[in-house]
């Protein structure tokens, strides 16, 4: 690379010297083949010697920088092909100069043809190795992405564990409260159930206290009053089998007395 870009160096200043020949100025890829034969035989001026000779060493390291170049930039393949010796080779077969020129023009034109579909074709190891590192650093992107996507959803996942976990430990007091307030509101209703039933067991006992001295006043009073009318009715009774005891006896005394007097005396 280092000869090639000294030999473009020398050309670009072969073709911008005033010296030069009209077909060095313009550019021409080669020369005729007579050339080095005519600059070994000392057959040309020494003024365009260095341009002629420049040329002609140029065109011969150029032709595989002019081929190369017919192909796409995108297939970076650089193939050397000497057009000077086709050329020679075809005139030593028989061939004109116009004919080997033109031969070697068609088969660059093909050969041109040819890199532009291997170009389009097939990749360069560059562009390969190009594709590979996009691919890697893609992979490695989406590796991180979805790494961090994880550590992310992890870390989401984690903070709803936690927010569910508090909302049901909250819920647990709530409702651990709820049915302690309900158990001592329902234990506050029975205490309160029993006392009013524990009074109104109470009351009744003492109503049925009551009733029951009431009760036993009264049949207190009735065998009182059964005892008094007992006694009266026996009073009476008595009074009346002692009033007719004592009619009776009077009657019988007034009807026996005077016999009996009779018969005591007379006994006497």
């Amino acid at each position: 690379m280092g000869g090639r870009s000294l030999v473009t160096k020398l050309y670009r200043a072969c073709r911008s010297s005033a010296s030069a020949p009209s077909n060095v100025r313009l550019g021409f890829s080669h020369l005729p083949t007579e050339i080095p034969y005519l600059l070994q035989e000392n057959r040309i001026s020494w003024s365009c010697r260095p341009s002629i000779a420049c040329n002609h060493i140029i065109s011969k390291a150029l032709y595989s920088r002019h081929v190369s170049q017919l192909a796409p930039n995108e297939a970076n393949k650089v193939v050397f092909v000497d057009t000077l010796a086709l050329v020679r080779k075809l005139e030593a077969q028989g061939f004109t100069a116009e004919q080997a020129e033109a031969i070697t023009s068609a088969m660059t034109d093909v050969l041109s043809d040819c890199l532009e579909n291997v170009a389009q074709t097939f990749v360069s190891n560059s562009e390969l190795e190009k594709s590979n590192l996009l691919r890697e650093n893609a992979l490695s992107k989406l590796k991180t992405d979805v790494q961090v996507s994880q550590e992310n959803r992890m870390t989401v996942i984690q903070r709803d564990a936690e927010k569910l976990r508090t909302d049901i430990d909250k819920l647990r007091s709530e409702m651990r409260f709820e049915m302690d307030k309900v158990s001592a509101n329902q234990r506050l209703d029975l205490n309160l159930e029993r006392g009013r039933m524990t009074e109104e067991l109470a009351k009744q006992s003492a109503e049925t206290s009551n009733l029951t001295n009431k009760l036993n006043k009264e049949i207190h009073a009735l065998k009182t009053q059964l005892e008094a009318s007992k006694y009266e009715v026996i009073k009476y009774c008595l009074g009346t089998i002692v009033s007719v005891a004592q009619e009776g006896l009077c009657s019988f005394g007034t009807r026996v007395a005077p016999s009996f007097y009779y018969g005591l005396r007379s006994n006497l």
